[in-house]
């Protein structure tokens, strides 16, 4: 629905996981015989996560545990970790300095260069382990540092910034021309953040195996405060999967995988997220609450160390329990910070679906006065 502001200008209505619910149909199953499974490509997970190329979240460590423990964590190749031989030294620091010099001391931190080497043994160490191998970067980045990355045996390539378009225009610098891009690649790309249909279906378009939709972020970031972009995540996931089936039918059949990135904090969100259409999540906050997370208690992204326009800030998000116990339970608290994908599965078996694919078609109700 959309609303006139003034003359001219108007408004459209849209929702985020907060103003909906899921509802249960007439058949229930149990949560043994429910499948979280998720497949991008080739490769073939046990949960549909992915964790946030965010420093306090993923270290090569945690990248391995996640990995193990059936999901896929996305290393940031911007950060810590291909800018210093030791990143503990700086984590140590970001987690334990007074918030009034948090920003421009991080800046100052981040401002160390990044060494193609270091990209080169991170990934290493990853792959080395066995488990999938997936890294980050930014698309200011991108053209600048992907031939080291695939050269040293990246299996899935993920651009994500705070807004990504398939056409960027540049005054000065050559832009990168994401379609070229892609296409020459022989890895899997997953692309965003997105929030619109038509801004999904130029990136499908564009060779993307798998787009993100939101901002990523959440419980860190101030784009609404200092850029006044936001994104309402129910309608933003809803209008991608509906551009997805759009895609679908104009390619005769290539299906690109929607993945929500943003506000996904709780268990809940999770199963919400899927209700509106997503084949996984990506989550950053909640899985900076495990023990093992580099970020000692802490989260940041991104956007908190920008150079000129830092939009974004650390936040102390504390600890709950161990990466098994965040993902896969057994949970000790009942707020849907614990046993993550324990909950979708029980969710899923209340509704009576038997996997993340059919339960993108569940009922979904509005709340009103939220």
């Amino acid at each position: 629905m959309d609303y006139e502001i003034a003359p001219g200008k108007r408004a459209r209505q849209a929702y985020s996981f907060d103003d909906i619910a899921i509802v249960p149909s007439r058949r229930t199953r149990t949560p043994e015989d429910v499948s979280t499974a998720w497949q991008i490509d080739a490769y073939k997970f046990d949960l549909p996560l992915l964790a946030a190329p965010m420093d306090s979240v993923v270290s090569p460590e945690t990248a391995i545990a996640i990995g193990k423990l059936g999901g896929l964590g996305v290393l940031n190749l911007e950060g810590l970790w291909t800018r210093y031989d030791d990143p503990r030294i700086p984590l140590g620091e970001i987690a334990s300095m007074p918030d009034k010099h948090a920003t421009r001391r991080m800046q100052e931190i981040y401002a160390a260069p990044i060494r193609p080497e270091l990209i080169k043994e991170r990934i290493k160490q990853i792959r080395d382990s066995g488990v999938t191998v997936a890294a980050s970067l930014s698309p200011q980045r991108t053209a600048q540092l992907h031939k080291a990355v695939i050269d040293a045996g990246v299996d899935i390539f993920v651009i994500r910034g705070t807004t990504v378009s398939a056409e960027h225009v540049a005054a000065e610098n050559e832009a990168l021309n994401l379609k070229k891009f892609i296409y020459e690649l022989d890895v899997p790309v997953i692309v965003g953040g997105v929030a619109t249909t038509t801004g999904a279906l130029h990136l499908m378009r564009a060779g993307a195996a798998g787009v993100l939709v939101g901002f990523g972020g959440g419980a860190a970031h101030t784009t609404q405060t200092v850029l006044g972009i936001q994104v309402p995540m129910a309608t933003a996931v809803a209008d991608v999967a509906a551009a997805r089936r759009e895609y679908l039918d104009e390619s005769g059949g290539r299906y690109v995988h929607v993945i929500a990135d943003g506000s996904i904090g709780k268990s809940g969100d999770i199963a919400k997220a899927i209700a509106c259409g997503a084949d996984a999540v990506m989550m950053g906050s909640a899985l900076a609450k495990a023990v093992e997370s580099p970020g000692l208690g802490w989260h940041w992204g991104s956007e908190a160390y920008h150079q000129d326009v830092p939009r974004g800030q650390r936040v102390n998000v504390g600890t709950v329990g161990t990466l098994e116990e965040v993902l896969n339970g057994p949970s000790h608290t009942s707020d849907g910070s614990m046993n993550l994908f324990g909950a979708l599965r029980r969710a899923m078996a209340t509704c009576g679906y038997s996997d993340v694919k059919s339960f993108q078609r569940v009922e979904i109700i509005m709340q009103h006065g939220r």
